[in-house]
């Protein structure tokens, strides 16, 4: 029985892990995008006068998508920014402690992406129906249930890697490392 479970949550964090790098990528993506759309409104704007219409709406759009879509992968990697110097100093002496206040946080971590979910279903379902949409009618409009399922997703999966992270921590379920990630620990 343990050992299936075992097996469950290895399979769960591999999925979980993946999930994340492809959120990632898609995330690095609509960076690229942006910069095409920045670009080309500089260009559009500067020799032929006529701006891209709706810029700033796609801006602010892509802004919430990168941040959503690429913070589950920064989860993943523990590269949240926080000052943890207490808890280094605290694992030379103390390491059993150091790694019990590390779950207790993770486990904080995990409940409040677990609520910031929670808080966004309702707003994605009510989107979604109401079709509802930002920007300026006739310029540039966009709807806001991709956002909104977006956040979801994230805090989400975010919530399941935190929950991983204080599980099994110390047999690395928390972490699928890709080639070149395994160099950069050695």
């Amino acid at each position: 029985m343990l050992r299936l479970l075992d097996t469950g949550l290895k399979a769960l964090a591999t999925a979980a892990n993946w999930v994340a790098i492809g959120a990632n990528a898609v995330g690095t993506l609509i960076v690229l995008g942006l910069v095409l759309v920045v670009n080309y409104d500089v260009v559009a704007r500067g020799f032929f006068n006529a701006p891209f219409r709706g810029a700033v709406e796609v801006v602010q759009f892509s802004m919430v998508l990168i941040v959503f879509l690429q913070l589950p992968d920064v989860v993943r990697m523990s590269r949240l920014t926080r000052s943890d110097g207490f808890l280094t100093i605290l694992r030379t002496t103390r390491p059993k402690l150091a790694e019990t206040i590390r779950r207790v946080i993770d486990f904080a971590s995990a409940v409040f992406m677990a609520l910031v979910a929670y808080a966004i279903w309702p707003e994605f379902v009510e989107m979604y129906e109401t079709k509802d949409f930002f920007g300026v009618p006739g310029i540039f409009t966009a709807p806001w249930w991709p956002i909104k399922l977006a956040i979801y997703l994230s805090a989400f999966l975010c919530a399941v890697l935190f929950v991983l992270r204080v599980l099994k921590r110390d047999q690395g379920f928390g972490q699928t490392r890709l080639p070149d990630e395994a160099k950069d620990k050695t």
